[in-house]
């Protein structure tokens, strides 16, 4: 049985994107049963489009005025836009543009459809999808990919994963020169998950120089596997750290990229929850808009102070803290008592995996894992 996701569809045209295996063709299939479809995954249809892009022009003029039009893996032929714009204002087609880079799209020019369509992202499952199926042991170790998920065999799906996306990703689209030189790349961009990340210490590391380790991690994070989390900029009486810090959208993609599926070790626990509770987040201000911007806090100087996330809506402020531990321990709290004067700061919430929900004297919640996913699907973090 298909699982039922959170995602909703605007009403009028709209590019989604997410990593490969996230479920977007499945989902469009179910949501939009009755619109034209052209699959550039599809050789025959790429091929035939790459080498007459007018062949697209007449599909268009064939299709009745207002239809949705489904064009899968959209980034494969980025000059395809010209024409969904016209269509979009000639015709009042709405599209729905699906892919699983933005690399192409960007360096395309996608503002020619600025305001004519909306951004959306499809991401790994949340809690709140799979109900009584989540497993945190399990998620931690596989991950929330519901390609992965869905499988008998997570462990072999994931390595099939890692290299279904070097092949398909970056081989065949051509977006580095040296392959080998990128999959030796990965585990070390793996080894950095919830860490901030200095560049130029990442390039000494692999060997490569600086430009090149910035561009592997422009692509890792333009194919959407991860994302940057930039450092919050108050004027606190302390200069703020700006290295931003490093995730990848799920935990199990993180450790096949470090060629390891065994159950997580201690040492590992860390990263692995502190990325899904930024992950879980992420999901959320995209799908319900729960918060304009998420950053991170650490004064610079001070490495044993630090506040993971910090989420901001117009004026109000909320300090999220993830820790791995299974009993609740008061030094947790040490980030989240140093921005207690933080104008705005409503809210103080340490995250671990599971235990009695309780309140510090100074008015910091601890909260488990389930009861922050249900406060974030109700939007009740805020209340």
């Amino acid at each position: 049985m298909m699982l039922s996701r959170i995602f909703k569809a605007p009403e009028q045209s709209f590019f989604l994107l997410g990593p490969r295996g996230t479920g977007k063709s499945t989902w469009l299939r179910a949501h939009f049963p009755d619109a034209y479809v052209i699959d550039l995954l599809s050789e025959e249809i790429y091929q035939r489009l790459l080498a007459n892009p007018g062949h697209f022009a007449s599909e268009l003029r064939s299709i009745a005025a207002g239809r949705w039009v489904i064009v899968d893996e959209v980034q494969r032929l980025p000059n395809l836009l010209n024409e969904v714009h016209r269509s979009i204002e000639e015709k009042r087609l709405r599209f729905v543009l699906c892919g699983s880079s933005a690399r192409k799209l960007k360096h395309a020019g996608v503002n020619l459809l600025a305001g004519r369509a909306l951004h959306r992202s499809m991401h790994p499952f949340v809690p709140e999808e799979l109900g009584g199926q989540f497993d945190l042991e399990e998620v931690l170790r596989f991950g929330l990919l519901p390609i992965v998920w869905d499988s008998t065999a997570k462990r072999e799906t994931l390595s099939s994963y890692a290299q279904l996306y070097l092949k398909e990703e970056i081989q065949a689209e051509a977006l580095v020169r040296n392959l080998p030189g990128f999959a030796r790349f990965l585990p070390l961009a793996a080894l950095y998950h919830g860490q901030a990340i200095n560049v130029s210490n990442m390039a000494r590391e692999a060997g490569v120089a600086r430009t090149t380790a910035a561009g592997y991690l422009d692509i890792l994070e333009e194919t959407l596997l991860c994302f940057r989390l930039p450092a919050y900029e108050a004027r606190l009486r302390v200069r703020e750290r700006k290295l931003p810090k490093w995730y990848w959208c799920d935990p199990g993609l993180a450790r096949v990229m470090k060629r390891t599926t065994a159950p997580p070790a201690p040492e590992e626990r860390g990263a692995l929850f502190e990325g899904m509770v930024a992950q879980l987040i992420r999901a959320y201000k995209d799908y319900r808009f729960i918060c304009d911007d998420m950053y991170y806090w650490a004064p610079s100087g001070r490495s044993e102070i630090e506040v993971d996330f910090l989420l901001i809506r117009g004026a109000n402020l909320i300090a999220v803290e993830a820790k791995s531990g299974s009993t609740f321990r008061d030094d947790w709290c040490k980030g989240l008592r140093s921005v207690a004067r933080l104008e705005g700061l409503k809210r103080r919430i340490v995250v671990y995996p599971d235990g009695p929900v309780m309140k510090t004297q100074d008015g910091i919640d601890a909260l488990p894992f389930r009861r922050f996913a249900e406060e974030l699907a109700l939007d009740a973090l805020w209340k």
